[in-house]
């Protein structure tokens, strides 16, 4: 019968599958599992390969996603797609020991937890997998930071590796916020209740194949994931990280303004036209590497596409900030709060345009 659904999020993971699936076979047997791989259009031909293997194995299943991004959001999508009594979330590239699932599935099975965990850092454990040592220091200050946030003590709270009921998290599935990397984070903070946690010593491998998908903004998405939790229904996050990456383009603007016009001695009308196009420029760059991670633009064509058609969108907000703050000036309202509503409404149209058009689909 049967108990567990594994779920193996993927994005380029096809020449892991096979040895992954058959070291999850060693782990578990014959029976009572399945395998949910979430692939997000993996240009690999992950979602192929996964299809390959279901035809000779109904314990496989595939869930390919078009037009949607982000390990948080497949693992939530995983776990509410199987029938399986419980759970399990975990990489696909062998840095998780599949070993270990008969363990973590005892121990809520038996009622001992309500959530096992496989940690680096408990004792046992080892974070020798991690890419680099600044990684793994980095990784111990988010861990804190976590412990405090979620009330919970754990010693790896950021772990990827996880198993719970399917009914707890079906049931805490519409209060997630499905951004980012780290689901186990988002659902320890979801719970209303503390959730008791069993963890296990995982050593850490390294990768077996493949480029791993954590660059430097990778960084960013614990904090994030902490804005989300906080602020998130009130102001959506990529709106705010939006906002904040113009922001940082006025200063962009400013700086590159005040070299041309007052340090060299440039006309400001040329001054203000490079400095526009430098903004603009910084921001498109910024925008595609963190705001729009889940949906980046990569290569020469796309990048100068998406870099055009961000310079248009931009330039039709622009008309929009001077158009209302021109109207609201004309209705009485003081210059400051009508300069401000123009940049908000200008802001909106930016972000709704470029996210439709630049990064997402037409």
């Amino acid at each position: 019968m049967l108990q567990l659904a594994i779920i193996l999020p993927t994005l380029d993971e096809r020449d892991n599958l096979a040895p992954l699936l058959a070291r999850i076979e060693s782990a578990m047997g014959p029976s009572g599992w399945e395998v949910l791989v979430v692939d997000d259009d993996s240009a690999d031909g992950t979602a192929d390969e996964a299809r390959r293997l279901a035809l000779a194995d109904p314990r496989i299943r595939v869930i390919h996603r078009i037009g949607r991004r982000g390990l948080a959001s497949a693992a939530i999508e995983g776990m509410c797609a199987t029938a399986a009594p419980y759970v399990a979330v975990m990489d696909a590239d062998h840095q998780h020991d599949p070993a270990l699932l008969p363990q973590m599935l005892a121990a809520v099975q038996g009622g001992e937890a309500d959530i096992a965990v496989a940690s680096r850092f408990a004792p046992g454990g080892s974070a020798a997998g991690l890419a680099s040592e600044r990684r793994e220091k980095a990784s111990g200050l988010a861990n804190r930071i976590a412990r405090k946030i979620t009330g919970v003590e754990l010693t790896d709270p950021m772990s990827g590796y996880f198993l719970l009921e399917a009914s707890r998290a079906r049931a805490l599935a519409p209060r997630l916020s499905g951004v980012g990397f780290k689901i186990l984070l988002d659902i320890l903070a979801t719970s209303p209740e503390p959730l008791r946690v069993r963890e296990l010593p995982l050593q850490f491998a390294e990768r077996r194949s493949g480029a791993s998908k954590l660059d430097r903004a990778v960084a960013f998405e614990f904090l994030i994931g902490l804005y989300e939790r906080t602020f998130g229904r009130l102001v959506p996050t990529r709106f705010a990280l939006f906002g904040t990456v113009g922001a940082l383009g006025v200063g962009v603007h400013m700086a590159v303004l005040a070299m041309l016009f007052r340090g060299i001695g440039t006309a400001f009308l040329p001054a203000q036209a490079v400095a526009t196009f430098a903004a603009m420029t910084f921001n498109f760059w910024l925008n595609n590497w963190l705001t729009y991670r889940d949906q980046r633009l990569k290569g020469a064509g796309a990048l100068i596409r998406g870099w055009i058609g961000f310079c248009a969108t931009c330039a039709v907000g622009a008309l929009a900030n001077v158009a209302v703050a021109g109207f609201l000036k004309g209705e009485g309202v003081h210059w400051a709060l009508a300069a401000l509503g123009g940049i908000v409404i200008g802001a909106v149209w930016n972000y709704a345009l470029s996210s439709k058009f630049v990064w997402g689909r037409y």
